[in-house]
């Protein structure tokens, strides 16, 4: 569930826009990198999540071609008709890979790895409009399985989030893209009442406890016309500020992320940076 639901050329469009603003304008303010440590459980320091979108054999050692690394690393090249220039059908990846052979050895494992974390990267954190395509930037990233822990997954997931929100801002855009499921989690934990029933037991990363949730499609315009109206009548009272700071934080945050090792979080200072997303 979303509260916003954007159509071209209709009141409705212009309906969720109206409550996208107000809900920027009074409440949001996901800019802290523990939320998004907490809601996902990616790391919020290390190296910046950047590199090449185009021209690939420049960086490339020997100035070899893309799809020859490509090839390198995955160990098949997809067929013509399912490229569209730097960005590979996920379907093709889903037929290719969709299961990794039993018994196999350490390089095949290796490279099902590599697909799915292209499939990861590109369909589910850092997800275009599309939501069908794998851009071939992660390549130099899963080159080196071994130091995809080193960058800073979440705080590029937050700046991708804030460029698609800034984006869908514009009236000829109509749908929004980015990580949906940390801005899903976040209103969910945030707005007390917007939570599903039945979701009160905490799980880690928060939005995990969220996996099951899946509400019917054959109501949404009436369920759409309801959360508009509760964000017209929602309080100040009714929005979690610094639930780590108040007297029921036990309520609100997994007591997991009180322990000592998860302190730094909450004095960590991070760019917002993705590519050519720079928050």
């Amino acid at each position: 569930m979303f509260v916003i639901d954007y159509e071209a050329g209709s009141n409705k469009a212009m309906a969720g826009l109206y409550h996208l603003v107000r809900l920027n304008d009074r409440w949001f303010r996901l800019d802290e990198a523990l939320d998004i440590a907490y809601q996902l459980g990616l790391p919020v320091d290390g190296h910046y999540v950047s590199g090449c979108l185009s021209e690939f054999q420049i960086y490339i050692q020997g100035g070899r071609p893309a799809w020859v690394w490509f090839q390198e690393l995955l160990g098949v090249t997809p067929p013509p008709s399912q490229v569209q220039k730097y960005a590979v059908n996920c379907s093709w990846f889903q037929e290719t890979f969709g299961e990794c052979p039993e018994g196999a050895d350490d390089e095949t494992v290796r490279r099902y790895a590599r697909a799915y974390i292209m499939m990861l990267l590109g369909t589910q954190l850092f997800a275009d409009k599309s939501g069908n395509r794998v851009h071939i930037r992660w390549l130099p990233y899963v080159a080196r399985l071994e130091e995809m822990g080193t960058y800073s997954w979440g705080s590029a997931a937050l700046a991708w989030l804030y460029r698609c929100m800034c984006r869908v801002a514009n009236r000829h855009v109509v749908k929004l893209a980015g990580p949906l499921q940390l801005l899903q989690s976040w209103i969910f934990w945030r707005f007390s009442l917007f939570r599903p029933a039945g979701y009160e037991t905490f799980s880690w990363p928060l939005a995990s406890r969220w996996s099951g949730y899946n509400p019917s499609g054959s109501e949404k315009g009436p369920r759409m016309q309801m959360w508009r109206l509760r964000i017209d009548r929602l309080q100040d009272r009714e929005f979690i500020w610094m639930p780590y700071s108040s007297p029921d934080v036990l309520q609100v945050v997994h007591p997991e992320a009180l322990e000592p090792r998860h302190m730094a979080l909450w004095r960590s200072m991070t760019s917002l940076i993705y590519f050519a997303v720079i928050e």
